[in-house]
């Protein structure tokens, strides 16, 4: 059974995280546990960007982002996936570098050196060259670079529609059954 983390940086986009927390909640049964860290800037920005503290409201564990006595700071503790909605390419850098210097950087350090599922959602534009640099890097490590870039053939008709064409994509390269627009399937 999946055991996943989900990290949330201080990066735009923090309606992807809540459309990737709002999904994970209607799915219960496709994991058996679900840990959250959230840096203290991902707080401001879904405060700014969504208007609320809803990220408080989740029936998951939250960890502080020191917290290194969290299950996902071993290897041990078997958690299977990781997912940074949204990645900043702060994170990414260190991600790439090797430096664990905080619960994000030292889970993800860790499900790359266990060849465990890393998926980085990057929210970024433009990229300059060592974004693009630390995007291959951690591509080389095993990790998956998904960008924060919607899919419109669906005809999404609100901001969350938008939001939800990259979580879909999320949850799949997560391993997990989404209920997402297929190509060449009607909606």
């Amino acid at each position: 059974m999946n055991k996943i983390v989900v990290a949330i940086t201080g990066a735009s986009g923090a309606i992807y995280a809540k459309c990737l927390l709002d999904s994970l909640v209607q799915m219960p049964n496709q994991y058996a546990a679900v840990g959250i860290v959230m840096s203290d800037n991902a707080k401001i920005v879904w405060e700014t960007e969504l208007g609320n503290k809803d990220y408080e409201k989740y029936p998951f564990t939250f960890y502080q982002k020191n917290d290194f006595n969290a299950p996902f700071a071993s290897g041990s503790a078997q958690y299977n996936c990781m997912i940074i909605v949204p990645c900043s390419m702060g994170t990414l850098g260190r991600i790439a570098s090797g430096v664990s210097d905080d619960l994000v950087t030292r889970a993800a350090d860790v499900i790359l050196k266990e060849r465990r599922k890393l998926i980085l959602v990057a929210r970024e534009t433009p990229y300059n060259l060592i974004h693009i640099k630390n995007m291959e890097t951690v591509t080389l490590a095993g990790g998956i670079i998904c960008p924060a870039t919607p899919s419109f053939y669906s005809n999404p008709k609100t901001i969350e529609e938008v939001a939800y064409t990259v979580v879909h994509r999320i949850l799949d390269l997560a391993g997990l059954q989404s209920a997402g627009y297929r190509w060449g399937n009607s909606k």
